[in-house]
């Protein structure tokens, strides 16, 4: 699924991305309309995830969230089926939402990332940024852990 994510779910792109989704963030692109949105939704096939009631009801397909905390938000995103696993291996970049690519063990790296000989690296292909699996992402996957506990309980109740 191809996402479009409004001003107001802005923390979720991090989590999306590192779980394999296309997530365009409309303030990467400075969109705030909603008619900008809408058409860039329509355009480019992606799906609008938003908290506005109104956004979502004239979007052709769209996702909408009720919380504004985040972790609360991606439960909300769970339920709805979307997948929320962290990817073997990342596919987008967690800044510009660009294609990553292995970086080779023999390549140098910037200063602030690791030696690819060592750790698995990826490069954006759009913006040059460097990811790697380190404590952001032990962070995002203890999140997702949690969603987990609790989809495991809710499912316990019911």
């Amino acid at each position: 699924m191809r996402l479009l994510l409004d001003v107001m779910c802005g923390g979720l792109v991090a989590y999306l991305r590192m779980c394999g989704h296309d997530a365009a963030y409309a303030g990467d692109r400075d969109l705030e309309a909603d008619d900008e949105l809408l058409a860039v939704a329509r355009d480019d096939e992606r799906t609008i995830v938003t908290r506005d009631v109104q956004l979502a009801s004239r979007a052709e397909a769209s996702i909408l969230l009720e919380s504004r905390d985040v972790e609360a938000q991606l439960a909300e995103l769970s339920a709805v089926g979307l997948d929320l696993t962290l990817e073997d291996e990342p596919a987008f970049c967690g800044r510009c939402n660009g294609p990553l690519e292995p970086v080779d063990a023999a390549a140098s790296t910037p200063g602030y990332a690791p030696d690819p000989a060592e750790t698995a690296v990826w490069r954006c292909r759009n913006c040059g940024q460097h990811f790697w699996r380190g404590s952001h992402w032990d962070r995002i996957e203890r999140t997702l852990s949690r969603l987990e506990t609790t989809d495991e309980s809710a499912e316990r109740d019911r």
